[in-house]
């Protein structure tokens, strides 16, 4: 019997996930589909909870956060992240789980870190930013949170001057600015103050090349898109499925 596994998220046409895992699942000769489940509200989980052949869901953009109160339990990482990408269906019907996003983000950041590399601004303070804060915590690199509403300890957009930029080498994109088909946007920062001793992380990988980074690579910084990280922790959650 073919089992199926999915993306559950919101406005989801442009995800990868499901041609990666199809083209995994042909390659590899499994008998197994992968769907887009494109929901306007997260209430809509529970129906697809019941159907018989689902053996797992990737999770994206806006429930990362919204489906930890739909699951019956929680890995101790996700627990701690406070945001879950994978879920994993057990044998008894059961819920639970999982972020495997701060693995393929760490795992995708390493070769492009150096001993300088030790403070970071993370753009952005959704679902997929609690997963950076943890892998930056785990590779010892601190960090500062940039919103649009800064809260306690946190910096406004307006507040990034050329001593912010200077001092935190590493600047995470975590926000969905820049995404297909809005190609033109990106994070209102003081790129004029990005040097070659930056390196610009942008979690989007649609396009390859974001505004973002154009504008980093025109100061002479490293860039990075998030294909990598997606690859790294779409094999992680097929490790998840499978344990």
């Amino acid at each position: 019997m073919k089992k199926i596994y999915g993306l559950l998220g919101r406005n989801i046409n442009y995800s990868f996930s499901k041609s990666y895992f199809t083209e995994k699942f042909t390659t590899e000769k499994l008998n197994c589909e992968y769907q887009n489940f494109d929901i306007k509200q997260i209430e809509d989980v529970v129906i697809i909870s019941k159907e018989p052949h689902i053996r797992g869901l990737n999770v994206t953009i806006p429930y990362k956060e919204e489906i930890l109160p739909h699951l019956d339990a929680l890995d101790p990482i996700a627990r701690r992240i406070g945001a879950v990408n994978v879920i994993k269906f057990e044998n008894d019907g059961k819920l639970t789980g999982y972020n495997s996003d701060y693995y393929g983000f760490t795992n995708s950041l390493q070769p492009f870190l150096n001993s300088t590399m030790n403070k970071a601004l993370i753009l952005g303070t959704g679902g997929a930013s609690k997963a950076i804060r943890y892998a930056l915590d785990e590779l010892q690199i601190t960090y500062t949170f940039v919103s649009r509403n800064p809260d306690t300890n946190e910096l406004s957009y307006a507040d990034l001057d050329k001593d912010t930029i200077e001092s935190h080498q590493l600047i995470i994109n975590c926000t969905p600015l820049g995404t297909h088909p809005n190609i033109a946007s990106c994070p209102d920062i003081p790129f004029e103050y990005v040097s070659h001793q930056h390196l610009l992380y942008d979690l989007i990988y649609n396009p390859t090349q974001t505004t973002f980074m154009k504008k980093g690579e025109k100061q002479g910084a490293k860039t990075c898109n998030g294909l990598q990280m997606l690859i790294l922790q779409a094999e992680k959650a097929w490790e998840i499925w499978n344990s």
